[in-house]
């Protein structure tokens, strides 16, 4: 009997690193997985896994961690790490044939050393460009060939920004059609922690329709001038604008997300029931966090062969109160955004 083990599809040979740039540092992580460091000289700073793409740490200047990532969370394939900024692509929730928000944050991606140019302006920033490519057996589940880069950036500010490009490189002639968002179901999805979540409110989405997860995706409309929490929320708002708030009253501070080309953005928070029923996740760490996804899911995006789309999700500013005094002073384009596809949590730690 042969011997020979049969390969994981979630897993493939890394390649050597590509010799190290100012502020950028390829080490191993959590269980020996790769892991990209970037460095801002101010010294903020991001952490990448290489596995899913995924971002799991993100501290300002201070050393203050701003994403959440569970206690819990398992760094062991084929398992998706449990909060940060997950890649969910191409299939938001149980939404289609897939497994739950697709296959992106289970795979492993490669450091692109090749990026065709982004529109983003990066001169200013450090940043990494990764890429992920379908395995024959993701063809088999999702019949289709893709490219998808991703830059994570890190600027002078602290700020954060995640660019993704989506590029449909089938043979065949034919189109596909992908729901996304960074929670990115495309996706994006980014957890932030807070000290006392009764202080904590998300603006932005008042008066817009929405999708309550909590009754089969009814459709309602938000009446509250703003969002908050005294019970698990899960929630999916549709034709969203470009800047959603996280206002933080306990540490004075304020969280922008601003997204582009992600029209509907999810905001969720287990709560104490949900939360116990997880394994990757604590009893009571849904205090300290929440789930804030740029998404694109009412109209899946098509692509033709050939077509790329393209999308920040995510810019996300860390941001004192000042950030309010530059919105009353007329001057609110002077912070920068985070932009998240698929999945985002925007978490505060404590």
């Amino acid at each position: 009997m042969s011997s020979e083990k049969v390969p994981n599809p979630t897993i493939a040979a890394t390649p050597p690193p590509p010799p190290p740039s100012h502020g950028v540092e390829f080490v191993k992580g959590i269980n020996g997985l790769d892991k990209v460091v970037l460095r801002d000289p101010r010294g903020s700073l991001a952490e990448v896994y290489l596995y899913g793409g995924h971002v799991t740490s993100w501290k300002n200047d201070q050393g203050e961690e701003l994403l959440f990532v569970s206690n819990k969370a398992v760094f062991k394939p084929p398992k998706a790490i449990r909060g940060g900024i997950p890649i969910c692509f191409p299939q938001f929730s149980n939404l289609g044939s897939l497994d739950a928000h697709g296959f992106a944050r289970n795979r492993f991606w490669t450091v692109d050393h090749d990026p065709s140019p982004f529109p983003t302006n990066t001169s200013n920033k450090v940043f990494v460009d990764l890429i992920l490519k379908p395995t024959e057996d993701d063809i088999k589940t999702w019949p289709h060939s893709y490219e998808f880069r991703l830059r994570v950036a890190l600027g002078p500010g602290g700020d954060l920004m995640l660019t993704s490009r989506i590029r449909n490189t089938n043979t065949d002639g034919k189109p596909f059609t992908f729901t996304a968002f960074y929670k990115m179901n495309l996706l994006g999805c980014t957890c932030i922690l807070f000290c006392i979540f009764s202080e904590v409110r998300v603006e932005g989405l008042e008066t817009l329709d929405y999708l309550d997860n909590m009754q089969n995706r009814q459709r309602c409309t938000e009446q509250g001038d703003a969002i908050t929490f005294e019970s698990e929320v899960d929630k999916i708002y549709l034709s969203t604008p470009t800047k959603i708030a996280i206002l933080d009253h306990e540490k004075k501070r304020t969280f922008v997300i601003r997204k582009d080309g992600l029209p509907d953005a999810v905001v969720w928070n287990p709560w104490d029931k949900k939360a116990k029923a997880m394994a990757d996740f604590g009893d009571d760490e849904y205090k300290h966090m929440l789930c804030v996804e740029a998404a694109a899911i009412e109209r899946p995006i098509t692509l033709k062969p050939g077509e790329e789309e393209i999308e920040s999700f995510g810019t996300l500013a860390y941001i004192l109160y000042r950030y309010l005094l530059h919105v009353y002073m007329g001057r609110d384009n002077q912070f920068c955004p985070l932009f998240f596809a698929p999945k985002f949590f925007l978490c505060w730690v404590k």
